[in-house]
């Protein structure tokens, strides 16, 4: 390990704390993370201690482990969860803890595993820690996905390489995704915050009541409720504290009218959905509802996704990224949603944000549901951006003013 990646590694961690998670003097941190991440992680368990923090956790898994309980385990030792496990980070978010999610994975993990089992192992976990998501949607508590490579994700990415230069090329590529290749990490990042919040300022000033998509293989109208609005991927939680949940992140996003979905779009990256990838897919829609669906490769996962229940075939993001911006312009698919949404415009399938809606907070589950809010157990999002697509932004008045061309804001 040279000095240079050593200390690019330490300004991704001063990033993750400082800036994603913004830690406070005083505040709790649990990190999720594998076992086989354990060399960061006590990386950043030192800058969090550093930043004043109180206590750091850490809750390791292995997706080893989970392949294996997938292989032997019975259907209800598939729909069995720690009751405990679901209590306690309800507990954490109730005391203002920051969660950090720290992903390594392994694309292709899960590809051979029966995918009905799959769904099943995944809708038993999203059942039982619903209520905890409601604390990471509606943006109460800090927190933050990030990502450090495995040597099984990066051989999907460069298969042309060796297994230890692909590994070094991801980490390469994610120091300058994430800006941490570059002295004045902390600064850049607050300038393109402001970048992105003026783009966001820039589409509710617009006051569009649709979005007219336009592509290959893509003919979308999308429909918004005057009390939703577009924010950038910095949020406030309830101590207003402001962090950034995804490192990297391009995206200004808002949430669809939940029956006002519809036309086709046609995917323009791979998605890699819990351990399999699907590829070359594409969703109809009829007053919001995936009516028809197709898919080259990894059609059950999908279809397995769609039933995972009422909401899950409804969208509940829709999000906007310039083609021309630095994950794009790698050229890399990553077969990673966390980077690869960052190089493309993209949606999601499921649950909704209520920081996309004015007051969110406040508002009963009943006041949420008169505005199209979209309910699941389930948040997938998935990339429909490409340089050939164009977006038109539709008034009440009927005014088409145009937003994207080509890829890239007008």
């Amino acid at each position: 390990m040279n000095q240079h990646f050593e200390k690019n590694l330490e300004r991704y961690a001063d990033l993750i704390v400082q800036v994603g998670l913004n830690l406070q003097k005083g505040q709790e941190l649990v990190i999720s993370a594998p076992v086989t991440a354990y060399e960061f992680v006590r990386l950043v368990t030192g800058k969090a201690y550093e930043a004043g923090a109180l206590n750091v956790l850490t809750d390791f898994y292995d997706d080893e482990l989970k392949k294996i309980r997938l292989e032997s385990s019975s259907d209800d030792g598939l729909k069995a969860f720690p009751g405990w496990k679901a209590k306690g980070y309800i507990e954490m978010a109730e005391n203002n803890v920051a969660l950090l999610n720290l992903a390594a994975p392994n694309p292709s993990l899960l590809r051979d595993a029966d995918p009905t089992r799959v769904a099943m192992l995944n809708r038993t976990s999203a059942e039982a820690m619903k209520d905890f998501s409601a604390y990471i949607g509606g943006g109460k508590i800090s927190w933050l996905i990030a990502a450090i490579p495995t040597m099984e994700w990066a051989q999907t990415v460069f298969p042309e390489l060796s297994q230890e230069d692909a590994f070094n090329k991801l980490w390469e590529n994610i120091f300058y995704t994430t800006r941490t290749d570059q002295e004045n990490t902390v600064e850049l990042w607050e300038t393109h915050i402001n970048e992105l919040n003026k783009n966001a300022k820039r589409l509710n000033e617009g006051n569009y009541k649709k979005l007219h998509y336009k592509g290959p293989g893509t003919d979308l109208t999308i429909e918004f409720h005057p009390r939703t609005k577009w924010i950038s991927a910095e949020f406030t939680n309830d101590k207003g504290v402001p962090f950034v949940p995804n490192l990297p992140t391009e995206e200004v996003f808002s949430i669809p009218v939940k029956h006002g979905v519809n036309g086709v779009v046609t995917s323009t990256k791979p998605l890699n959905y819990s351990g399999t990838l699907i590829k070359d897919f594409s969703l109809t829609f009829k007053e919001g509802k995936v009516v028809e669906f197709t898919a080259e490769e990894g059609y059950e996962t999908l279809k397995n996704l769609l039933e995972t229940d009422e909401g899950a075939s409804y969208l509940g993001e829709v999000a906007l990224v310039p083609h021309d911006s630095p994950i794009s312009n790698t050229n890399i698919i990553f077969n990673n949603t966390l980077f690869d949404e960052n190089a493309s415009c993209h949606i999601a399938l499921g649950r909704a944000l209520t920081v996309c809606v004015k007051d969110g907070r406040s508002l009963t589950a009943e006041e949420l549901e008169e505005i199209g809010f979209n309910e699941s157990m389930v948040h997938v999002d998935f990339m429909i951006g490409s340089s050939e697509l164009d977006i038109d932004g539709e008034k009440e008045d009927g005014t088409i003013e145009p937003i994207f061309k080509s890829g890239d804001w007008v």
